[in-house]
């Protein structure tokens, strides 16, 4: 852990559910499952929740976000650039892909305005030009950069955060209840500390993700008759 517990405690700030980022608007493809039968007890949740986790938000947003901390490091705009393009690609679904865009441009938002620094203010000139998606793991991988985060603890708030969105989002879907949620992202600190380690030494060439019915579930939720999330 980081000697210093401001940065921690930063941390913490950026990954907690009041963080204005815009996630709570979002159920990542739940609410179609929900709709449809196939995600009913909190057990299906926390299902949703591991395949999510293992197969995309660790493999694919916790390695680029790491990859992106680096890169802040060093100062290389252009690889937090091209992991920023890479995110664009590999998020078929449109919703999914927007609330991401979405949740970077908030966070960045808040990141320039709590600690402005030249990199950051570069990176935002990116955005501000549309040459820069400004994807959130991107974005967060930045923050962890400039608020001087160690990376498996940013691996971690990062996984645990949206995990945290995903139980809201439960939450308001089906009768589960507060004690049922938070049962939930019990049973899963064992998953996120196993997964946070296991992305410390993946580049972005290690980047994967196959989630196909989640996938298939957040392009179907534009379709849906009602809808309570954008996503």
């Amino acid at each position: 852990m980081n000697p210093d517990p401001s940065a921690f405690i930063h941390l913490l700030q950026f990954a907690d559910g009041l963080f204005p980022a815009g996630g709570y608007a979002h159920s990542f493809g739940l609410e179609t499952l929900v709709q449809s039968g196939r995600v009913q007890t909190a057990d299906d949740v926390a299902t949703f929740l591991r395949t999510h986790l293992a197969n995309s938000a660790a493999p694919t947003d916790a390695v680029i976000a790491l990859a992106a901390r680096k890169a802040a490091l060093a100062h290389d705009l252009p690889t937090c650039l091209r992991l920023d393009q890479m995110l664009e690609a590999l998020k078929i679904a449109a919703e999914p892909r927007e609330a991401s865009r979405q949740m970077g441009r908030q966070t960045l938002r808040i990141l320039r305005d709590l600690s402005p620094g030249p990199f950051i203010a570069r990176f935002a000139a990116e955005t501000e030009s549309q040459a820069a998606p400004c994807h959130h793991p991107v974005v967060f991988g930045i923050a962890s950069a400039a608020l001087n985060w160690p990376p498996e603890e940013t691996a971690s708030a990062f996984l645990y955060s949206a995990s945290a969105l995903i139980v809201g989002a439960s939450l308001r879907l089906l009768p589960l209840g507060q004690l049922a949620g938070q049962r939930i992202l019990w049973s899963l600190g064992p998953v996120i500390a196993t997964l946070s380690r296991a992305v410390q030494d993946k580049t972005e060439d290690d980047v994967s993700s196959f989630t196909p019915e989640i996938e298939i579930a957040a392009m179907r939720h534009e379709s849906l008759d009602a809808r309570m999330f954008r996503s």
